[in-house]
């Protein structure tokens, strides 16, 4: 009903089209219960190609579109981890924004996984991501490369374990005197970070995972004593009132952002240009993290 609706056909048009096509390619591409229609394997594969022709289809009207002459037009999807979209592109897309105002920015945020994932599936144009190690011959380098996908890199990250106020200081995972770990869903490279620095470490009680969907309520679980963290630094330097926490430098890693390969798009140029060009700036400090 919301197909015909967006199409402006009547429904039964659009079920005739999805049979007739079915029947052409000689797949089922849904699987029907009652009113309820979801897609099958096939139907993923083709909706794949199809999102990928659809997306070539308009890089091709904004590279022949008059109005790019004087300048950049279209559309350009960003995905970012959250804490890249709190700290490091406000400035960067603000200035992108003011040089190519006729770029409609459009911003997803997700877990690093899913976000390259849908680079991938051409959801998105690019995303801002964080990897363990994408050097040219890496093994993450190469898996994104069997993907069509390359990493820009973008800015280094100091990731710091965040724990409640008068916790003793922690030398390994054996010293903390709480045992969950407040972290955003699977999928996330900062909660990879912290599993493994956890892992195979003997605890006379198993580590408990609080899920959560957001920094603010990670960082309120953490101050209430209940848990602790692994956060970029630069996410305590944003809060306006510095939190009584204390925090514990763990290790660094980096950002990149993720695009394909192959035909990107002239907006999408201009923002590899910029940030190849020089880091975006750093975020402004509101309020120091205690120590």
């Amino acid at each position: 009903m919301r197909a015909s609706v967006r199409l402006a056909r009547a429904q039964s048009n659009v079920t005739s089209r999805i049979r007739q096509l079915e029947t052409e390619l000689d797949v089922q591409l849904f699987s029907r219960a009652g009113k309820h229609m979801t897609l099958t394997q096939n139907g993923e594969q083709l909706f794949g190609y199809a999102s990928r022709i659809l997306t070539l289809a308009a890089e091709a009207r904004d590279a022949l579109n008059p109005a790019s002459a004087a300048g950049l037009a279209g559309r350009l999807r960003i995905g970012s981890m959250e804490s890249s979209a709190a700290t490091r592109l406000p400035a960067l897309l603000s200035g992108y924004h003011g040089k190519w105002p006729e770029v409609a920015l459009e911003i997803t945020i997700g877990t690093s996984a899913s976000l390259v994932d849908e680079v991938a599936r051409h959801k998105l144009d690019c995303a801002f991501v964080a990897i363990t190690d994408a050097g040219a011959h890496s093994s993450a380098a190469l898996a994104l490369a069997a993907r069509g996908l390359q990493a820009t890199p973008v800015c280094t990250e100091e990731l710091v374990l965040v724990l409640p106020p008068n916790h003793p200081p922690v030398s390994t995972p054996a010293d903390l005197k709480v045992a969950t770990l407040a972290v955003f869903p699977a999928g996330c490279t900062y909660r990879c970070v912290l599993e493994h620095w956890l892992h195979g470490v003997p605890m006379q009680q198993a580590w408990h995972v609080s899920e959560q969907a957001s920094y603010h309520s990670i960082l309120t679980c953490v101050a209430a004593g209940s848990c602790f963290t692994l956060c970029p630094r630069s996410i305590l330097n944003l809060q306006r009132v510095p939190m009584d926490v204390r925090t514990q430098t763990i290790t660094s890693i980096d950002t990149y952002l993720v695009s394909r390969t192959a035909h990107p798009s002239a907006a999408l140029e201009a923002l590899l240009g910029a940030l190849r060009a020089g880091r975006p700036p750093e975020p402004r400090t509101l309020g120091m993290a205690a120590a």
